[in-house]
């Protein structure tokens, strides 16, 4: 009977480390969108400005504008915002793992039907990364086709 209890505590561990990591890989695209996307819509404004300003002003505009097309392009390119929000889904699907790592860890006895829940949650968290939603079981009483 220890051993469903340490898989259990060994899935809560990898649950903590993988919740934090999500944490951060959130965090650093978050950056990387700002960091791309703020300058690329100021250098559009401002070679706006300049290639309206004055006919001299236009070579300059162009090549600022080409600036701001080369920030646009890596936002496309690099899916910052849609990278940002799978590791939101990942570290609050992580969180649930751990929450049921803990609470089972709380129980006198850790059973093997505890551990298979506790590995349904990562399954989920794991497929969270993917932009998938977590499956939703269907009720033990429901008929076996909708199981």
């Amino acid at each position: 009977m220890s051993r469903p209890r340490a898989e259990v505590e060994r899935l809560c561990d990898e649950a903590t480390r993988q919740k934090d990591l999500a944490h951060r890989r959130a965090e650093f695209w978050a950056k990387v969108d700002i960091a791309l996307g703020f300058p690329a819509a100021l250098l559009a404004a401002v070679s706006g400005a300049a290639g309206l300003a004055s006919a001299d002003a236009r070579v300059p505009a162009a090549l600022v504008a080409l600036a701001a097309a080369g920030c646009a392009a890596g936002v496309g390119f690099l899916r910052s915002d849609s990278r940002r929000l799978a590791n939101k889904r990942a570290r609050q699907a992580w969180a649930l793992v751990e929450a049921k790592a803990c609470m089972k860890l709380a129980q006198d006895c850790v059973l093997p039907d505890d551990l298979a829940e506790v590995l349904e949650s990562r399954q989920a968290a794991l497929a969270a990364y993917e932009g998938e939603e977590p499956p939703t079981p269907a009720p033990a009483n429901s008929p076996p086709w909708q199981r």
